[in-house]
């Protein structure tokens, strides 16, 4: 089994371009068992869906993945992932094995996965924290901060006593960490490294097409912050028939890309121009407006033609990039949530 095919339970990265001013600080925790090219044990955190900080079990030590100024004046931040990074492993290993003996499923891949964290307003300063669990793919508990109440599926029921969340100070402790100590964290980040996360970069912009039959992908590179929109036109109007939407994806360089498709298989072509691929980013006032044409389009069966805008690598790079893009999202796709782990009554990441 591909373990892709477990990791999909996180929450959706949101594709409307919206003017909410939210904040978001993730921890998102993977333990595997049986055979898989992945480390046993991954975590990573992310604000504003930039990931920020990375751990595995080949390489203990939290590595940071953006040249930060809070990071650089405080080392010991670097430590305190150190610390909940290891600690959380072995939590989370345990949980696995527990589960696996209860579930009878002691052999195979499988996989526990574990997403908490907050969400912040800098508007009304509301605040709201999430924990999820996930086992091979399905949600399995989600924790209600109002009732301090874990829920999960029926046939699940007993499942909370495997996680170690039936224990009233564990959860009271979860609930602390998430609408204090990490919204108090978030703003820290947000403050200190405001012109990063509330700066506003244009995508460029190219129509892809794989064979003459196929649909053509309008995709949009390079934008921040992920607040963003691409649909498809004609005559000036939205079209949903014959249009398939992807999500947000992010880039190595903490930028962002989305793709949509257009089956043109039953359009004349003296009408493509008739379409238009929009690209809206809260942030612009204007949009990003890309009329179909056959001269623009890059393909991967010969010539290449000229471009809307600049795409990394060519023809195979962008192809490349757009497989690469869809193993991480596969892998990290996002849902609703976040979740934690057993064995002691802590607030570990």
């Amino acid at each position: 089994k591909n373990i892709c095919n477990f990791l999909l339970f996180l929450p959706q990265l949101s594709q409307k371009c919206t003017s909410d001013l939210k904040h978001s600080l993730k921890f998102l925790l993977t333990e595997t068992s049986g055979e898989t090219n992945f480390p046993e044990f991954e975590g990573t955190a992310t604000v504003d869906n930039i990931e920020i900080g990375h751990c595995d079990n080949i390489n203990v030590k939290a590595k940071p993945k953006q040249d930060w100024e809070m990071v650089r004046q405080h080392p010991t931040h670097i430590d305190w992932y150190t610390h909940n990074c290891v600690k959380t492993q072995h939590i989370l290993k345990a949980n696995l094995n527990d589960l696996k003996q209860h579930l009878n499923q002691t052999e195979g891949l499988h996989v526990l996965q574990r997403m908490n964290g907050c969400e912040w307003d800098d508007e009304s300063n509301k605040v709201t924290g999430f924990i999820q669990y996930g086992y091979d793919g399905e949600d399995l508990l989600t924790l209600d901060l109002q009732t301090k109440t874990w829920i999960t599926p029926k046939a699940q029921a007993d499942v909370k006593k495997y996680l170690g969340e039936t224990d009233k100070r564990g959860t009271d402790l979860m609930k602390a960490f998430l609408v204090s100590e990490c919204p108090d964290l978030l703003q820290t980040y947000v403050r200190s490294e405001k012109s990063f996360l509330q700066r506003t970069e244009r995508p460029s912009v190219s129509f892809l097409q794989k064979t003459p039959s196929s649909p053509v992908c309008c995709h949009a590179t390079g934008f921040y912050p992920d607040r963003a929109d691409l649909f498809w036109r004609k005559d000036g109007e939205e079209i949903h028939e014959g249009v398939e939407k992807g999500q947000i994806l992010p880039n190595h360089d903490g930028t962002f890309q989305m793709s949509s498709e257009l089956n043109v298989s039953l359009i004349r072509h003296e009408d493509w121009r008739r379409y238009d691929c929009v690209f809206q980013l809260s942030g612009l006032t204007e949009d990003i407006v890309s009329t179909l044409d056959k001269t623009q389009i890059q393909t991967n069966w010969g010539k290449i033609v000229n471009f809307i805008g600049p795409v990394v690598g060519g023809a195979a790079g962008v192809v490349l990039l757009l497989v690469i893009s869809g193993v991480l999202y596969c892998c990290w796709r996002n849902r609703n949530g976040g979740k934690q782990g057993n064995h002691t009554q802590s607030f570990q990441i």
